[in-house]
């Protein structure tokens, strides 16, 4: 039976996100678990690239009062994840983008700092996901790129991959919806349990 050499794209933020459904404990050892549980039988892994962000750090004003609130927070995991055996952690950047309602409609009259909640935005992790196909289908360090992520901004870099010969997979975590845009564009569409 042939092996096909495999790289996993983990995106972080995606899978937090359903692990969180899921109430998993999201850590370095989770992730290894799920990137692992990717593979067929008939592929080995080349490499673990995760995406994601360190959390938000910085003072920030808060939306009723207007005192600063500042958000610690450590970005550790990440460098214990980066140790793995085959992982590659590509870093993205969090940015804050303001204050939301945490319910509607709103009754102003009583709001206060606790009705609200931060939005954050993660930047540059579909860009980084879309260079490392594009890299990998250049280089040919890989057969197979087995992509977990739900955001149709990877369309492209998958069709680049199939163009130069890769063979895509898309992986749909127990509980997640992929959208169709992106198992279009995949030659294989995976269902990968949550550890």
């Amino acid at each position: 039976m042939k092996i096909y050499r495999a790289a996993v794209l983990i995106d972080g933020g995606f899978l937090r996100v359903l692990a969180k459904k899921a109430k998993k404990n999201y850590d370095p050892d989770f992730i290894e678990k799920f990137a692992h549980g990717c593979r067929a039988t008939d592929e080995s892994i080349f490499r673990v690239l995760y995406y994601d962000c360190a959390l938000y750090q910085g003072t920030v004003r808060l939306p009723v009062s207007g005192t600063s609130h500042t958000f610690t927070a450590s970005d550790a995991w990440l460098h214990v994840l980066s140790h793995k055996d085959l992982f590659a952690v590509r870093r993205g950047v969090l940015k804050f983008r303001g204050f939301k309602p945490k319910r509607t409609p709103v009754a102003a009259a009583t709001l206060t700092d606790a009705d609200f909640e931060p939005v954050f935005e993660q930047k540059g992790v579909d860009m980084r996901i879309g260079l490392d196909i594009a890299a990998y289908s250049d280089s040919r360090a890989v057969e197979r790129i087995i992509l977990v992520s739900a955001d149709t901004d990877c369309v492209p870099a998958l069709k680049y991959g199939r163009k130069a010969g890769l063979q895509t997979v898309v992986v749909s975590p127990s509980g997640a919806t992929v959208p169709p845009e992106l198992t279009a564009h995949a030659d294989f569409n995976r269902v990968v349990k949550l550890p």
